[in-house]
């Protein structure tokens, strides 16, 4: 799939409704897709964040945090993009959004997604990304990359998606947001 086709789909496909579990006191956050068409294929970034972090230490994820008082999700995405990876708002077309998400853990995160419009050498702000890996997008429409399991959470039992990735483990909210992007370009 090359930049053109994932455009086509993403766009000719109905908007999905989110689909949010009920979370008291939702902490606001917003993220980034960041993709880029490298050797003819489309990839995704994706973090791993400081081992050193309060919320989700150690885990992959997409570039993105806390939405603050003063902006919306959408300047939110972009300026966590720039401060974790150092790519400018200016390198970025934004084409998009998905259906937003609330963890189990308090968070209600609505995903931004974006193609690069040049080149860029990452930047990686040490004290929230320990590394970046771009991820083929392909592998993310392959059903056997993703396996899903139940587990029970504030008394209620939730779907909780899982994609290994080489020594990475992509789960929780990033797999749920890839695979709300698989939905979404119909795969």
């Amino acid at each position: 799939m090359n930049r053109q086709q994932f455009l086509q789909r993403f766009f000719l496909q109905p908007g999905k409704q989110s689909v949010l579990l009920q979370v008291e006191k939702s902490r606001a956050a917003a993220v980034l897709l960041v993709l880029r068409e490298h050797e003819g294929e489309l990839q995704l970034l994706l973090t791993k964040r400081s081992s050193d972090l309060r919320h989700h230490p150690g885990q992959i994820s997409f570039p993105g945090g806390k939405i603050e008082a003063n902006e919306n999700s959408q300047q939110a995405a972009l300026r966590e993009t720039h401060e974790e990876t150092g790519i400018a708002p200016e390198q970025l077309q934004l084409i998009g959004q998905l259906p937003g998400y609330a963890t189990g853990t308090g968070f209600l995160i609505q995903p931004w997604i974006a193609f690069l419009t040049e080149e860029v050498e990452l930047k990686l702000q040490a004290s929230e990304v320990d590394s970046a890996f771009w991820l083929p997008l392909p592998f993310v429409f392959e059903p056997q990359n993703t396996h899903s399991e139940y587990f029970a959470m504030h008394g209620q039992s939730h779907l909780v998606h899982f994609m290994p990735y080489g020594p990475h483990l992509i789960w929780g909210a990033t797999a749920a947001i890839l695979y709300s992007l698989k939905q979404q370009l119909h795969f």
